[in-house]
């Protein structure tokens, strides 16, 4: 199993499917490639500073570690988003909602008999657009 690093590979997870939990929220998409199945992490500065943040990364790193691979599909890649609560939520109870959520990204397309990560062309969210902050305009003149 590899490390997603790439943001456009997390830009690319982002428009797949997603399983929510208290802890965290698992985004999965199908690749073209025949490569193994990638796994990233992020934690948003909402979250908290920078030390818990690095803890609910660690955390969740951990999670994926003692995961059995096999809800993990080959040739998917996963993004794990944490949230605040996984700074406090007991280990095996998150291990446990990682292993629902993963069956839960599974079970979203098998209502239409196809694999949630195998429907093309519909992204499940949309991203929005952020102002810039340092004061600069998109247009120079």
């Amino acid at each position: 199993m590899d490390r997603l690093r790439q943001r456009a590979d997390f830009l690319a997870v982002a428009n797949g499917a997603r399983a929510n939990s208290a802890a965290f929220v698992v985004l999965g998409r199908l690749r073209d490639d025949d490569g193994p199945t990638r796994v990233g992490f992020t934690v948003t500065k909402k979250n908290g500073t920078a030390t818990e943040r690095n803890r609910i990364r660690r955390r969740l790193r951990e999670l994926v570690k003692r995961l059995n691979v096999i809800p993990m599909r080959p040739h998917h890649d996963y993004v794990l988003v944490g949230r605040r609560a996984a700074l406090h939520r007991d280990f095996a109870t998150m291990l446990d909602d990682l292993r629902q959520a993963l069956l839960r990204l599974d079970r979203q397309g098998s209502k239409t008999g196809q694999s949630v990560f195998e429907r093309s062309g519909t992204p499940v969210r949309a991203r929005k657009t952020r102002p810039r902050h340092d004061g600069a305009s998109r247009n120079p003149n």
